[in-house]
């Protein structure tokens, strides 16, 4: 007999076998990547998404109805997108939750008008929506979605004809978008969806995927597969410290609002801080993680019921914890990544302490400090650098550190490569989320590390077009602090970003003269074809070396690497004075200064060589 109605174990089946589905076709939709490049990671973005989702709805677990589990996932999956296709992703989850609020079960014709919600949330969030993405899917599954169930409300008929709508319309996205057919491929973001869409009926039918990641197999956060530096030992003392002069009860839950009512996050902040201290809250209007110090823990639990409801509550008596068990559970904390926030798989627990040691070549020339003391530190303020945080390992005590007002806005930018990190360091930048291409940062990574500057206001060099989706969702959900994005595209305009930037005037007023300053520079970026694609009208042979745009698009290719990167360079504007190579993990200082010595000859300019270290872009080029 067909399955009528879901409830809250079916949904949690159901996302389980989903995300399962994804994992085994991850490297399918990363090579679905248009362009080709070796950082393909739609799929790694999306399948960290979903993870970050699975893990919130595995906290609420099957018991819960239907509405909870599927709010559980919209949150988590805010919380962890990474990359267009992610926040896309979140958006979409978020609609199909606001869709089954007021539900403990659903039938076939609510899910179609779940996903009819999502389909508009989606495209709500996307500034220029363009056809022939995961947009497109979306939509036309849903709107097959809503055509069957109003002919017969099973699940299992509404999600078949969701899944084939998704087929048909990934299969018609090259006719749409005319890059996606030129390159011989379909829309990576909107696979994905098809992949999602497709576990989720196999769980209805009775056949649900598993899941085959193995614990501890290099997974990180949200069981994204990529290498993270892990949260420095600084940093885990530093919430350690917390705990030092603790005293009462230490009382952490998850609060969930109201049926339609939503949480103050600034107003729950105030009011338990109030009544103790060690005040954590994170989370949004929906969903929060709360901790707190203090004497009466019922009082605390108290005010959290007359909220919401509360779910995994922990109590714990302080005077009694020793020191070797506060720096465990400071440990702990930090690894859960504030659990109702974004909580690493079971991948994931194996993760160790690492430094943020900095490399200590000299700065390059055109490098000078950023002043202020807003959490950008003058190059010259002293040896003491403060480590990386990886956002994933932060937990939600950002919202104790306290604001200054009277601080000119910080900055915090999105990097790749220890020499990339230094460069950024020197120029007084001291809140660093290592990420970039196959490793966005997740929209709760940049809350995490935007909440721990001092200023009220955070301005965000996201440094890659793939992290500015994530970053824009981040200033729309931080409430006590203003967030702002300058979109850079690489780390060479968030470097010319910085130069304009005015410590004394306010985050709103610096992102148009910093993005003029990012788009005043020609940058070139040079990597390797890793299969044969057709790219504006220009045939790619993997292997030969290819040099892209800020925005990816092809400038040159050939076999020899000196060839492609000079014909590149042949179309720089005219009138170049300085042209700066930021050399790769893959290359050597030897062969950057050679190529960098001709490009400087080739255009009659001066040259400088900088250490990168960044992935996959053997270097970065801007010329100013």
């Amino acid at each position: 007999m067909a399955r009528s109605q879901c409830t809250g174990a079916g949904v949690l089946e159901a996302v389980r076998s989903a995300v399962a589905n994804l994992e085994r076709h991850e490297d399918e939709v990363n090579a679905l990547n248009v362009f080709p490049v070796p950082d393909g990671d739609t799929g790694t973005n999306m399948l960290a998404t979903v993870r970050a989702a699975l893990a919130e709805a595995d906290a609420v677990g099957p018991d819960a109805p239907a509405e909870r589990v599927a709010a559980s996932v919209s949150f988590g999956a805010l919380m962890g997108a990474r990359g267009n296709s992610g926040v896309i992703t979140s958006q979409i989850l978020r609609g199909v939750s606001e869709g089954l609020a007021g539900k403990r079960r659903f039938n076939g014709l609510d899910l179609a008008n779940a996903l009819s919600i999502g389909t508009k949330t989606a495209y709500g969030a996307v500034g220029k929506p363009v056809e022939g993405t995961i947009l497109t899917v979306i939509r036309e599954a849903s709107a097959a979605a809503v055509e069957a169930a109003e002919r017969d409300s099973a699940m299992e008929s509404v999600l078949a004809a969701t899944v084939e709508g998704a087929r048909r319309s990934v299969a018609r996205t090259p006719s749409l978008l005319p890059i996606l057919k030129e390159a011989g491929v379909v829309d990576a973001g909107g696979q994905g969806l098809f992949r999602l869409f497709e576990g989720l009926l196999m769980a209805v039918q009775g056949r649900p995927v598993h899941s085959t990641a193995v614990a501890g197999a290099g997974a990180g956060a949200g069981g994204i597969g990529e290498s993270r530096r892990v949260v420095a030992p600084a940093f885990r003392r530093g919430v350690a410290a917390l705990e030092e002069d603790a005293f009462g009860y230490e009382t952490v839950f998850i609060l969930s609002a109201a049926p339609e009512s939503s949480l103050d996050v600034p107003a729950i902040q105030a009011r338990l801080e109030a009544m103790g201290n060690s005040v954590l809250v994170g989370g949004d209007g929906r969903m929060v993680k709360v901790h707190v110090h203090n004497e009466r823990p019922d009082e605390v639990i108290a005010y959290g019921l007359s909220l919401g409801t509360l779910t995994r509550i922990s109590v714990e008596n302080l005077d009694t914890m020793a020191d070797d068990v506060r720096e465990a559970r400071a440990t702990q904390f930090v690894g859960e990544a504030g659990a109702g926030v974004q909580r690493a798989t079971s991948a994931a627990a194996a993760t160790t302490a690492a430094t943020g040691a900095v490399a200590t070549e000299p700065a390059p020339a055109i490098a000078r400090p950023v002043s202020g003391g807003n959490g950008a530190r003058p190059a010259d303020a002293g040896p003491s650098t403060p480590p990386v945080v990886p956002a994933w390992a932060t937990p939600t005590d950002e919202a104790a550190v306290p604001i200054d007002p009277s601080l000119g806005p910080a900055i915090v930018a999105v990097v790749a490569g220890d020499g990339l990190e230094k460069l950024f360091r020197d120029f007084g930048v001291q809140l660093i989320v290592r990420g970039g291409q196959s490793a966005n940062p997740s929209t709760g990574e940049l809350l995490r590390i935007a909440r721990l500057a001092k200023s009220r206001e955070v301005i965000v060099l996201p440094n890659n077009p793939n992290v500015r989706l994530a970053a824009e969702l981040a200033c729309r959900l931080c409430e006590e602090r203003r967030l702002v994005v300058v979109p850079t595209r690489n780390a060479a305009e968030g470097i010319a970003a910085l130069l304009a930037f005015d410590p004394d005037a306010e985050a709103a007023a610096n992102v148009e003269p910093m993005t003029a300053a990012g788009r005043g520079l020609a940058t070139l970026q040079v990597t390797e074809a890793v299969r044969d694609s057709k790219i504006g009208g220009k045939k790619v042979k993997k292997g030969q070396t290819i040099v892209l745009d800020p925005d990816d698009g092809l400038v040159a290719a050939d076999g020899n690497r000196e060839k492609a990167v000079l014909a590149a360079v042949d179309t720089l504007p005219k009138g170049v004075e300085l042209v700066t190579l930021y050399y790769g993990e893959d290359a050597t200082l030897a062969e950057a200064e050679s190529i960098a010595r001709t490009i400087g000859e080739r255009v009659g300019a001066e040259h400088e060589v900088v250490h990168g270290g960044q992935p996959h872009y053997r270097y970065l080029i801007s010329a100013e």
